[in-house]
């Protein structure tokens, strides 16, 4: 139960996919362009990037059941509140509370999956967790879509109210039960130390995760613009384009566990990158005139690299730490994540609105991927020179 319900949390709080393809939506409520829009994500992101590790070192202290339970409370009273949002000002410090209530599951769902899991199997459970969060970043588009034509904007948030209270009362009722009590994981010194994380084992797969989603970012800042404005689609027939990314990475996450616990974190982590990167690049050459199959091909490897790396990624984070230390492992390893993609939006926006004066909508988005290829291309780089080979079911040091 403790697996499932870090799952169904995880797809909770990755169903903010949804947001995106409200963007042109929102932009037009707000008077705002592409490059205000980006502080929808960065008040987000960079909220529960720094929620997410300060939840977990208060999970190592009372537990991630309660870190947890609480995150989904907040985040069912945070979405409830959208329906009052009366200014673009307003909507930003919504996505701020909201960062904090995603942290708070972020940030402790990869603890209460290895504190409930054996060692041996963590890959592939770290996997169906992965498959939580991908589903979510996959049914958003799509129904985000649907919401906004008929609803408003506004109706990507509301619905999620019930769906978090759902989960609120879950962990409630039974998280708890299936994990260890926090004092039976070992004494206070052996939790989360500084000089643990400075550790190249440790920095390593932190500084890949931060690489892979600086890069893939730019995805879900990007391309809605270019299904709307450019290929002239509608609200829901580019969500349904846009979530061949997230699927291609539910697809891949469990496989990519089971592999990780068969032959260890190493190939894995680079392949993924490396595939990654060629989606990148196919998408920077998009164009009005570009055919679906390749338009759909572009975002669909995208996904399927980032899913297969990052299940191997987290799990090679994960095991450098021990037990007592597992919420702090967590909510680093998803603030690494969170940070690239904090420092990616801002990236391709800046790259963006600096072009596009010149260079138009396709020189600027051409460029912003482009830059994000590099990005992904020196991970794949730095993935393969560091390529760790042992597996991960020895006990951490």
């Amino acid at each position: 139960m403790p697996l499932l319900i870090a799952a169904l949390g995880a797809f909770t709080v990755s169903l903010d996919s949804t947001v995106n393809i409200a963007f042109p939506d929102m932009a037009a409520a707000f008077g705002r362009g592409p490059g205000s829009i980006r502080w929808v994500i960065i008040c987000y992101v960079l909220t529960y990037a720094l929620t997410s590790f300060a939840a977990g070192l208060v999970a190592d202290r009372v537990g991630p059941a309660r870190v947890f339970t609480a995150g989904a409370w907040l985040s069912a009273v945070c979405f409830a509140a959208y329906v009052f949002a009366p200014s673009f000002a307003g909507l930003l410090a919504l996505r701020v509370l909201q960062g904090v209530s995603g942290g708070c599951i972020y940030g402790t769902a990869p603890a209460v999956v290895t504190l409930s899991t054996p060692r041996e199997r963590r890959g592939r459970a770290l996997g169906i967790m992965s498959l939580g969060l991908a589903l979510g970043l996959a049914v958003g588009p799509p129904l985000g879509g649907l919401l906004v034509e008929r609803f408003g904007w506004r109706a990507v948030f509301l619905f999620r109210a019930p769906v978090a209270a759902l989960l609120g009362a879950l962990a409630a009722a039974r998280l708890a039960r299936g994990l260890p009590a926090p004092r039976a994981l070992g004494s206070a010194g052996r939790r989360f130390r500084v000089s643990e994380a400075a550790r190249w084992r440790v920095v390593q797969p932190l500084m890949l995760a931060f690489l892979a989603n600086y890069a893939q970012f730019a995805v879900w800042l990007l391309v809605p613009f270019y299904l709307v404005g450019v290929l002239g689609l509608a609200a829901g027939a580019g969500g349904l384009l846009f979530m061949l990314t997230p699927i291609a990475a539910a697809a891949a996450a469990p496989v990519a566990g089971w592999v990780t616990d068969r032959w260890g974190p190493g190939w894995p982590v680079a392949a993924g990158l490396a595939v990654e990167t060629l989606g990148l690049a196919v998408v920077s050459r998009f164009t009005a005139d570009t055919p679906w199959p390749e338009v759909a091909a572009g975002l669909a490897l995208v996904g399927l690299g980032l899913g297969v790396f990052q299940v191997p990624n987290l799990a090679q984070a994960m095991a450098e730490f021990p037990p007592s230390a597992h919420g702090a492992a967590g909510g680093l390893a998803f603030m690494s994540r969170t940070l690239g993609v904090v420092t990616g939006v801002q990236g391709a926006a800046l790259l963006f609105t600096w072009a596009e004066p010149g260079w138009g909508f396709g020189g600027a988005f051409a460029l912003a991927f482009s830059g994000a290829a590099v990005v992904s291309a020196v991970g794949t780089a730095l993935a393969i020179l560091s390529r760790p080979a042992a597996r991960l079911d020895a006990p951490a040091a």
